[in-house]
């Protein structure tokens, strides 16, 4: 008879899922490994600080000199009409999108724990990605949370009258905790983030991303300072984010003069192949 030839078995389902699991975390927090990543650093330093300069400029002027004539201009807050707009705006609303998408990165790694070989490194890249946009947006959220709580920037017409000027630092309510908006954080993280891994879509997202801005002002949950600070902060932690993982060659590159630049991704023809192959021998 011919000898016997061994094979090792693989690995349960729920062990490969700790695996997968497992190296989508580590390669968040190995070391960074990309040649060019100072000049990108550098980049990055560069358009955080025009980008805060000009945003800052902008706050200020529109405290100065707008924000009470636009929140005057608004509807009652609380009337009937205004319920598409109630609907329209929690789709900026960060709980909602971070929730969606920590969902995506579930059922990524459920599948491909069940993948093999191309088919789950394809699916991988589609996590890593998802990786990306959840954590520009959490990350922008998260230093928003801090300057809200740091401010204290009354809500329009708390305290009984239209004042912009309406500050109570570390009070740590809802009501004084207009600045920056956390519905313009998230939208803007999420459209730069989108953006910058699938730049076709740029004028689809900066599109809902703006719709999600006036909308906070029609309701009269912010002044338009609050919306423009929300959409400062939201582009540069994206930015942020975007340079630790094209650091750790994670979804995006970075060329010689220290721009970063996509990876080539999963496209919808891949990504049906394998979905009907997930549940292949």
């Amino acid at each position: 008879m011919p000898a016997s030839i061994d094979i090792a078995p693989r690995a349960s389902y729920p062990a490969q899922l700790v695996a997968v699991s497992g190296r989508a975390l580590a390669q968040l927090v190995r070391t960074p490994s990309h040649s060019r990543r100072a000049a990108a650093a550098r980049k990055l330093a560069r358009h955080a600080l025009w980008l805060s300069v000009a945003g800052a400029a902008a706050v200020i002027t529109l405290m100065l000199a707008f924000d009470l004539t636009e929140i005057q201009l608004m509807p009652a807050r609380g009337a009937p009409g205004l319920w598409p707009i109630r609907i329209l705006t929690d789709f900026g609303k960060d709980e909602y999108v971070l929730v969606v998408l920590a969902a995506a990165l579930v059922v990524v790694a459920l599948v491909a724990a069940g993948l093999h070989g191309t088919r789950r490194t394809l699916l991988l890249g589609l996590g890593t990605r998802l990786q990306y946009l959840f954590l520009a947006v959490a990350a922008s959220v998260f230093i928003a949370e801090i300057l809200k709580f740091i401010i204290g920037r009354g809500r329009p017409f708390v305290g009984g009258k239209a004042n912009p000027f309406n500050f109570v630092p570390f009070q740590g309510t809802e009501a004084y905790f207009s600045l920056p908006s956390a519905h313009a954080v998230t939208a803007f993280a999420l459209a730069f983030a989108v953006s910058a891994l699938w730049p076709r879509l740029r004028v689809f997202m900066f599109t809902y991303a703006i719709v999600i801005l006036l909308t906070r002002l029609v309701l009269l949950a912010h002044h338009p300072s609050d919306v423009v600070a929300g959409a400062l902060v939201g582009m540069v932690g994206a930015m942020a984010v975007r340079y630790w993982f094209a650091a750790r060659r994670l979804g995006f590159a970075i060329r010689a003069d220290g721009i970063i630049v996509p990876l080539p991704g999963p496209v919808g023809g891949h990504l049906k192949r394998v979905a009907r192959g997930a549940s292949a021998p």
